[in-house]
């Protein structure tokens, strides 16, 4: 939308699905939508608004399109119509993120009906208005696993407990008292060990610490540990960063590929909608400035790198070029909780430092306007020094 307002050329958007509006589409609760229309809308009713967005500003939404592989300037995509190829001065990959399942996780026991993730709940409830269980347990406390909560309510699904592996939950301050209120048991440092039931599920085996226990329900939802939907980006020869799991970008969102740009939850898991579309909006205008051949070469570029203690950083590429960036901080993610002290140095001397106190999938940010890199340095390493392991 952002690209089409600002008038270069013609904007295409190519959707695999039946509807535009991607996860926000199939959440029937609030709150979405205060950063982008200073109002609290349903996942719903803010999809068809960013929908109406792009269609007043003349982008061309084409849905059932499922593209297939981006390469040279051309997007190869399959359509009801057989397969169809685009030429484009750029391309934008925004395919989001998807939720670890039950065979990522590696949990064993039966088969039997009733085990998904959020996802696929969201779309029984609100899409196809069906109560796939009545008394699941939810896995995780990530914030898609308190949507995970409200999306049963409005269900009449009443979960029959929350199980986190971790000590703490995920998800911070105040949203991990949802399940309080709701009046769901909630067990920390749990971990599913066996689910039985057949056909359909009927209880799951769970541990804590070396205590069983098991736990009568008609269904899982897994929810979280979610990872960038990157398959395009691998079959389109982009280079993926082994932190994020989503393609490598400098500051301006630009892959290793300088005519494909990456935007949203593909860059890493996980943001909030709004957080995604500011920042797709910072990286259209590092799209349309490409356009205009404004941008720095690839070759004037110098690599973040991940060092201990450190999950992910995004970009994992900056420069020294004047020209704005659409990225304006480093952001990244712990391994494992830590306080210590966050640090970053070009391999012989520190550049940056400062005190940290935090958990994994907590957003932390440097402006880069605070880093004073000389022309000279080529590479940097980020890292947790100092560091007390947290329980």
């Amino acid at each position: 939308t952002e690209i089409a307002r600002r008038g270069i050329g013609k904007v295409v958007l190519l959707e695999r699905d039946t509807a535009v509006g991607g996860i926000p589409r199939h959440c029937g609760h609030s709150p979405f939508g205060m950063r982008e229309f200073r109002r609290i809308l349903s996942g719903t009713a803010y999809a068809a608004r960013l929908e109406a967005a792009a269609l007043a500003a003349g982008v061309r939404i084409l849905v059932r399109h499922s593209v297939l592989c981006c390469r040279d300037g051309l997007v190869t995509a399959a359509t009801p119509d057989g397969l169809r190829t685009f030429r484009a001065r750029r391309i934008v990959l925004a395919t989001g993120a998807r939720e670890t399942s039950r065979a990522g996780r590696l949990v064993s026991g039966d088969r039997p009906i009733g085990v998904i993730n959020t996802g696929a709940l969201q779309n029984y409830v609100h899409q196809q208005h069906l109560a796939p269980f009545r008394r699941p347990v939810i896995v995780g406390t990530e914030l898609v696993s308190m949507s995970a909560i409200l999306t049963c309510r409005s269900g009449g699904i009443r979960p029959a407990a929350i199980i986190e592996e971790a000590a703490r939950p995920t998800v911070r301050f105040p949203f991990h008292l949802l399940p309080h209120l709701a009046g769901i048991p909630v067990f920390y440092g749990t971990r599913i060990v066996d689910i039985n039931g057949r056909p359909r599920v009927e209880a799951v085996t769970v541990e804590t610490g070396t205590a069983r226990q098991e736990i009568v329900c008609d269904g899982i939802i897994f929810t979280g540990r979610f990872t960038p939907e990157s398959s395009l980006a691998r079959l389109s020869g982009i280079t993926i960063d082994a932190g994020s799991g989503g393609p490598s970008v400098d500051v301006y969102g630009r892959t290793s590929d300088p005519h494909i740009f990456a935007v949203g939850n593909l860059l890493r898991p996980i943001e909030t909608a709004g957080w995604c579309w500011a920042e797709a909006k910072n990286i259209a205008a590092g799209v349309v400035a490409d356009l205009k051949g404004e941008l720095p070469t690839a070759e004037d570029r110098l690599s973040v790198e991940t060092g201990p203690g450190i999950k992910l950083v995004v970009p994992q590429m900056l420069d020294h070029a004047s020209v704005p960036r659409a990225l304006s901080s480093l952001q990244l993610r712990l391994l494992a909780p830590a306080k210590g002290r966050l640090a970053m140095s070009d391999g012989t001397r520190e550049l940056w430092s400062r005190p940290i106190d935090s958990r994994p999938e907590r957003r932390i940010l440097i402006p880069l306007g605070d880093l004073k890199i000389g022309s000279s340095v080529h590479q940097l390493t980020i890292s947790v020094t100092d560091q007390e392991r947290r329980a």
